[in-house]
């Protein structure tokens, strides 16, 4: 198929088969997300629709990668080329990695949107926050009475992180937000943070990233449950918006930022004050990594066999039709593994281990992201066809991502143990000599 067939191909799938509403501005040049408002989860129904209706294929790596930025790229998929090396490309990381595992630089993983409110308070003040993405590998998620895989549900709260920021930082992450109070009533508290805030202050409020179209995001989910900090500017109709989980800072107009909090789809913040910050003591974080680190089970991987299974057997009256909305949310919660990375960095910086052997393990954490990534469309094409022998595939990926991730939590267990017994024993002996002196005065 020439590259004119495949962008003709491209638009009748979107427009016939997906019957997508955003298509005046298609064309090559048009930019999948910016410009015709495709997230991640339609992409994939795109290569399933040009797969099922038009037999045209893409190799797995392409379809877990998703490296396309406009509809050209898009077609270049699918047209003859010559046979490159693939190298990790780490997509969601970002950062620079000129010095290595042991250097000063390394990739900044955003994966957590409330984690990485409060840890950019910490790196301002030059501390490492890379330990407390220890939490967010195995972070909670729902699962409905549906089977539907959920990121944002009521009863998914950040007390875990809240409370263990404040011991291991000393911060107090206080909740502002007061979900038995009116919107209104919450609104008016959030201005008055908002106008009071200091230097060192933060202000998080949760909105619906859905409504703020101008900010350009991978996942365009409706709604879109977000945190992110806010600051006045010189002029009060415009908020400074600063957004770390997706690495974007800017000025938007202060109108459109509260009509995105005021969505009935979210509702809650926090205010806390950078100026606390303290190191962790290492038995706290000793203390931090055992209360997160699910060794036995991975979590998310055991939900979508369940999910799968339950659409399998039409548990509670679903159907294998029901399966391509009940995983939409898994790729927001599969680059949660990213975080993987930082807990390997700040052990392998800690004891020293060979930088390549660090490299090798990011390449598997990337590879049980792909596999995850690719488990989604699995489940996608399995949901279209309704063809039950599509279950065997799906539950070889879960089986891979199974195996990858249980290796990967092996090996971190094993360097934990290390870190152990370097730092945690000295930790508490140089506490126990503090305490003396204290009583010989």
């Amino acid at each position: 198929m020439t590259s004119d067939e495949t962008l003709q191909a491209i638009h009748t799938v979107l427009s016939e088969q997906m019957m997508h509403p955003h298509l005046d501005g298609f064309g090559p040049e048009a930019r999948l997300n910016e410009d015709l408002y495709l997230d991640s989860v339609l992409i994939l129904q795109i290569f399933l629709n040009l797969e099922l209706e038009y037999g045209l294929s893409v190799p797995e790596a392409a379809i877990a990668r998703q490296d396309v930025q406009t509809v050209a790229d898009l077609v270049a998929l699918y047209q003859p080329k010559a046979v490159a090396t693939v190298v990790p490309s780490f997509p969601l990381t970002g950062g620079t990695t000129d010095e290595g595992v042991h250097g000063e630089a390394y990739y900044d993983i955003k994966v957590h949107c409330f984690v990485s409110c409060v840890c950019d308070g910490l790196k301002r003040q030059g501390l490492d926050h890379r330990p407390f993405y220890f939490g967010v590998w195995d972070a909670k998620f729902a699962l409905s009475d549906r089977f539907q895989l959920l990121y944002h549900a009521p009863d998914i709260t950040q007390e875990f992180f809240r409370a263990w920021f404040q011991r291991l930082y000393g911060v107090a992450v206080r909740e502002w937000y007061d979900p038995d109070i009116s919107k209104s009533e919450n609104l008016a508290v959030m201005l008055d943070l908002v106008r009071r805030r200091t230097y060192t202050g933060s202000v998080m409020v949760m909105l619906d990233m859905f409504h703020l179209p101008e900010r350009e995001n991978k996942f365009n989910q409706n709604p879109f449950p977000h945190y992110l900090m806010l600051q006045e500017t010189a002029d009060p109709d415009t908020w400074f918006v600063h957004d770390p989980d997706y690495r974007w800072e800017g000025e938007i107009a202060r109108d459109k930022v509260i009509h995105a909090v005021m969505q009935p789809t979210v509702g809650g913040g926090y205010v806390f004050d950078n100026a606390e910050t303290r190191a962790p003591a290492a038995k706290d974080l000793k203390a931090y990594f055992d209360a997160c680190f699910v060794k036995s089970s991975n979590p998310l991987a055991d939900a979508v066999r369940e999910i799968v299974t339950a659409h399998l057997e039409g548990r509670g009256g679903v159907t294998l039709a029901d399966l391509t909305a009940a995983v939409r949310e898994l790729p927001i919660i599969t680059i949660r593994k990213y975080a993987y990375e930082h807990g390997f960095a700040f052990f392998w910086r800690a004891l020293k281990l060979p930088a390549r052997e660090f490299e090798g393990w990011c390449e598997e954490i990337e590879a049980l992201v792909q596999a995850l990534k690719t488990l989604h469309y699995d489940c996608m094409k399995l949901s279209q066809t309704g063809e039950r022998a599509l279950a065997a595939p799906v539950f070889e990926r879960l089986a891979e991502a199974d195996r990858i991730e249980t290796k990967l939590k092996g090996k971190l267990a094993e360097i934990f143990d290390l870190w152990c017994d370097q730092n945690v024993a000295a930790d508490i002996s140089l506490l126990n000599k503090s305490m003396l002196k204290r009583v010989a005065r």
